[in-house]
């Protein structure tokens, strides 16, 4: 399919002569139809398996339901082929038939994106976090020591005498509340 750039593998012939089988004394053929099988004009295509099976992503399939290829397990294992531009009987640059990105890998993206998208959520976050320092500032609070009475400070004195001096003790100690 030179019109387009690309060369293109469509179908596979094999033919086995004189094979012996009873009641068929004649050379065995069957044809497979290739899918997918393509390449630039100036690349050689590449694959490390070209197969019928579906273990391999079966490139090859029976060109038709009754030929003999359903009976036919075929597997070319690191198969190369070019069909133009062929210098020093060298392959040219080869197109591989692996995907860009196998499932491993693009799981593995998947699940960065997913991280990445978590990890600048929560750094959006802390930016837009607001300041609640001024909510717990110390606040002095004052203490509240009830004021004594005048009355009861004449009754708290009791007179002492020692050694010709006069002193006072307290009855009951100062107390105080604190309320915060």
């Amino acid at each position: 399919n030179r019109s387009e750039n690309l060369s293109e593998l469509k179908t596979i012939h094999f033919t086995i002569p004189q094979l012996k089988l009873p009641g068929l004394n004649s050379t065995v053929g069957s044809t497979f139809n290739a899918t997918r099988i393509h390449a630039p004009a100036i690349y050689s295509y590449h694959c490390e398996h070209v197969s019928n099976l579906q273990r391999y992503d079966a490139l090859l399939t029976p060109s038709s339901p009754n030929d003999a290829a359903k009976h036919w397990e075929v597997t070319f294992i690191d198969f190369q082929i070019q069909g133009f531009n062929i210098e020093d009987g060298q392959f040219a640059y080869a197109k591989d038939c692996a995907s860009l990105f196998p499932p491993a890998i693009l799981m593995g993206l998947v699940m960065s994106l997913i991280l990445l998208l978590v990890l600048a959520y929560a750094l959006h976050m802390l930016m837009h976090l607001k300041s609640i320092d001024r909510h717990y500032e110390c606040k002095a609070s004052s203490a509240y020591y009830p004021q004594m009475k005048d009355i009861d400070t004449a009754d708290e004195k009791e007179p002492l005498r020692i050694n010709g001096h006069e002193t006072y003790e307290l009855r009951s100690q100062q107390y105080s509340k604190i309320y915060i």
